[in-house]
């Protein structure tokens, strides 16, 4: 009983001194508005620590000093580290916005003009450049059909087919 309980406790002080780097992202075909709609959830202190590594200068995402130059450092850490491709042609991101949920940064990008999608391929180096554990957690979503997977840390791509 007490070599279970010290597994037991063993376990889970390990898990807390070492954190999950985990980024989500959903990418869902808007049929009726010919459109990719796309969300990345990241966790915010983190994506700190890469703008703030990119730029040379301290970001605060809750609370920036310049919200435009926030918002721009933000688009052009994603277009950076964020590409897409749609049937084989890589596509334009347009920034929708970003916003704070508790502890993490959900950022809204766009690709208008995308009638029908029989592959989406994604290239995610997102955080790479302050972690080297991250996964990214993929749902891609056309033709009613939902496909997942991950990328991990040094693996960068991820695609479907529909």
């Amino acid at each position: 009983m007490a070599a279970i309980l010290f597994k037991w406790v063993l376990v889970s002080w390990l898990g807390w001194m070492h954190p999950f780097y985990v980024g989500v992202t959903e990418i869902q075909h808007n049929k009726e508005e010919k459109s990719l709609e796309i969300s990345i959830k990241l966790f915010i202190d983190d994506f700190e620590r890469a703008l703030t590594d990119q730029y040379k200068t301290a970001v605060d995402l809750s609370k920036p000093k310049d919200p435009r130059q926030t918002e721009a450092w933000v688009f052009q850490y994603i277009q950076n580290n964020f590409q897409l491709k749609v049937d084989g042609k890589a596509v334009q991101l347009e920034f929708v916005g970003y916003e704070k949920e508790r502890e993490a940064a959900w950022c809204y990008v766009q690709v208008k003009g995308i009638n029908s999608v029989q592959k989406l391929e994604l290239t995610n180096t997102l955080l790479y450049n302050v972690l080297n554990q991250q996964i990214h957690l993929i749902h891609m979503n056309a033709n009613n059909q939902r496909k997942s997977g991950k990328i991990m840390f040094p693996e960068r791509q991820f695609a479907a087919g529909f």
